[in-house]
């Protein structure tokens, strides 16, 4: 993803607009690009770690379901509190 970033911004297309387009927020795209750097200062983890970006990413996405699935489960609750309220 830092690569698919990298080459819009070399088109011209703002950092803003490059996120945007792939779905993550300015911060995410800062923390990943930091733990990249920091990922190249440090020699290449063995083949049988797992590799934190991906990690990360993976980890980042089972939050977005479960926000969603949280947010639902909330406004179905709500639905039934005004439904038993007369609301």
């Amino acid at each position: 993803m830092l690569g698919q970033i990298d080459a819009q911004l070399a088109n011209g297309t703002t950092l803003k607009d490059a996120v945007k387009s792939l779905g993550i927020s300015d911060q995410t795209y800062y923390q990943w690009k930091k733990a990249a750097k920091s990922a190249d200062k440090v020699e290449a983890t063995p083949a049988g770690e797992v590799d934190d970006l991906a990690e990360f990413t993976e980890l980042e996405a089972e939050n977005a379901r479960l926000r969603k699935l949280l947010a639902e489960k909330l406004r179905a609750e709500n639905a039934e509190l005004r439904r038993r309220l007369g609301l």
